[in-house]
């Protein structure tokens, strides 16, 4: 069957994301599980990484890139943010501070659901406003858990150092104050995707008149439950989509075959009682 779409150079970018899919190649490995040349694997191998649609490991080996990973949780977030209003209209009731839901998108992070507070001094973030990763809490918990190379880069000229973002990962929470914006505070908290992934992150912000300087004391709790909320919805999506798989595949969740598992209820039905 011809997989050619017309765009060469698209098809021969697919075909090493393709080769890239059963792990680690080097360059050698490429060539000879593409066909392509050895200049041309190379070239568009690199210019994949410049994308981040292809990454390094360690020993130097082509891998697939964090930007997939990226695009697909994109591609499945239409539940998150569903889920997401309800979750911080209560954040926001509960700590009468405005609530917002961040997400990464490469050097920046944008506000993709929010929840402000009705009345009153506030701190106003508009669905879709993009702001730094070099400050505020929700920068720290996006970046907190990176892979350390993209950590180390994140750091430089960041408002918060590597000792803090050690400080995150064991509590689970991040805090600034005055960080991204004089006068106000902030309190976020990761929400994780299948295998644990960090895939967003929690926050409610307001002037620091109200949530004092050290805001955490006042709203880590309720911040970190909320973002277990919809880690939930994420993992609980995951379940149906894994059920779904298996059924089209003819297997039952639990991986036993359908028609397996029809045969032992007809055998136990017709056992005598």
């Amino acid at each position: 069957m011809d997989n050619s779409s017309g765009v060469g150079v698209l098809d021969k970018a697919a075909i090493v994301l393709g080769a890239l899919e059963a792990g680690p190649a080097s360059l050698a490995s490429l060539v000879a599980a593409t066909g392509l040349a050895r200049p041309t694997a190379h070239r568009l191998a690199t210019a994949l990484e410049h994308h981040r649609l292809v990454a390094r490991d360690l020993q130097g080996r082509f891998v697939l890139g964090p930007r997939l990973r990226e695009l697909a949780t994109a591609a499945g977030e239409d539940r998150l943010l569903e889920a997401a209003n309800p979750v911080l209209a209560r954040l926001r009731d509960i700590t009468g501070e405005s609530a917002q839901l961040y997400r990464r998108q490469g050097d920046s992070r944008v506000c993709v659901a929010g929840a402000e507070r009705l009345t009153g001094l506030r701190d106003t973030v508009p669905v879709g406003a993009t702001l730094t990763m070099k400050a505020g809490s929700a920068a720290q918990i996006l970046l907190a858990w990176e892979e350390p190379d993209r950590l180390h880069r994140g750091l430089r000229e960041a408002k918060f150092t590597a000792t803090q973002l050690s400080a995150v990962r064991r509590r689970g929470w991040a805090q600034s104050v005055g960080e991204r914006e004089p006068g106000v505070a902030s309190v976020s908290a990761p929400v994780r995707g299948p295998g644990g992934r960090i895939v967003a992150a929690v926050s409610v912000s307001g002037p620091i008149e109200r949530l004092s300087r050290q805001p955490g004391r006042l709203h880590a709790q309720i911040v970190c439950a909320a973002a277990a909320k919809l880690s939930e919805v994420l993992q609980h999506q995951q379940a149906q989509q894994q059920a779904q798989a298996a059924a089209a595949a003819g297997a039952s969740p639990d991986g036993k075959p359908a028609t397996s598992q029809a045969a032992t209820g007809r055998a136990a039905a017709a056992r005598p009682a």
